[in-house]
């Protein structure tokens, strides 16, 4: 009599088949074989849109393959992450991460559902950046001595300063100064960079808090001034812009943006390896040195762990969110 097998028994069977196949390292070594998505959270022209760019056509050269960046902007940046966490593991869909999405979403809104530890595969810091505290030029300080005079001679609330949203790496850099130097300035949220800078430059703001890229340019134009980078040391980029650290009272500002590339959990070792590898290239090219320099970035140490670094910068935004009782709204 001929054997009947079980529907259930071939769908398993398949299902190992597959497994092994997924599990052996020649079962990629024509990776990448096609285009990748390169998954930025957020619109084009931003610092995170704008590093995805330059960042994609290096690795398009390492790989032999285009390197596409797709914007998938909304909730600041978690509908991005989201698309990416949920990808199959294959190496053709990834996130140019970035401060805001991989560590401080969670934090403060219950609704954001990935982990951004257990559900990426972190494959490597590419570049950070300051942010600038800025006056407006209505204020009369022209230096972090002299904000942090007038602020501690003022009522606590008696001043604002601006970010470009509830939770963001600028909010969070604004209540890091207010907790190092023991002064009180509200917190006004902005939907985006541009119309806080209309409105600094215009006088109705007081102090903002700017990434370095967004702020240089009305720096330079003589339209806001630059009281000091937020990382301990000044910027290659603007090294005639003083650090705040420097002065007295913000000793412990030390904070930054980054960016960082991951794919989905899971991803296959070989193909890890490859964009591991090509991301350590990329970070040695001269040429990507200059060109992110110029958009205000500064490249991160090669050899950086990504999944430690990611860890202390889950510690001291955390520790921000809890000291300003930070809520999504």
């Amino acid at each position: 009599m001929k054997s009947i097998q079980h529907p259930l028994r071939g769908a398993l069977a398949a299902l190992c088949a597959t497994a092994a196949f997924a599990a052996s390292p020649s079962a990629f070594a024509d990776y990448p074989d096609r285009a990748i998505s390169l998954v930025v959270g957020y619109p084009a022209g931003g610092s995170v849109d704008l590093t995805a760019r330059l960042f994609g056509e290096e690795l398009a050269k390492r790989l032999g393959q285009s390197v596409v960046v797709e914007n998938v902007g909304g909730a600041g940046g978690t509908i991005g992450a989201q698309r990416v966490a949920r990808a199959a593991p294959d190496g053709y869909t990834l996130l140019l991460g970035s401060t805001n999405e991989m560590v401080i979403a969670r934090m403060i809104n219950s609704a954001v559902k990935y982990d951004s530890v257990k559900d990426f595969s972190a494959l490597g810091v590419i570049a950070s950046q300051p942010m600038l505290l800025a006056a407006s030029k209505n204020s009369g300080v022209k230096t972090a001595a002299e904000y942090l005079q007038k602020l501690r001679g003022a009522a606590p609330g008696s001043f604002n300063y601006g970010s470009s949203g509830v939770g963001t790496t600028l909010h969070l850099a604004g209540e890091m100064i207010n907790q190092s130097t023991g002064t009180r300035a509200e917190h006004v949220p902005y939907r985006g960079v541009a119309p806080l800078v209309t409105d600094l430059m215009s006088g109705q703001l007081d102090y903002g808090m700017l990434v370095l890229s967004s702020g240089l340019p009305q720096v330079r134009g003589d339209k806001i001034v630059a009281l000091g980078v937020t990382e301990k040391k000044r910027s290659p980029v603007a090294p005639d812009l003083p650090a705040l650290a420097e002065t007295p009272g913000f000793e412990s500002v030390d904070i930054s943006v980054w960016f960082a590339l991951y794919g989905p959990a899971g991803l296959p070792e070989p193909v890890a390896a490859k964009l591991r590898t090509a991301l350590a290239e990329t970070l040695k090219s001269e040429q990507f040195r200059a060109k992110m320099q110029e958009a205000g970035g500064q490249l991160a140490q090669p050899g950086l762990d990504p999944v430690a670094y990611q860890a202390s910068e889950t510690t001291k935004y955390g520790a921000l969110v809890k000291a300003a009782k930070i809520e999504a709204q």
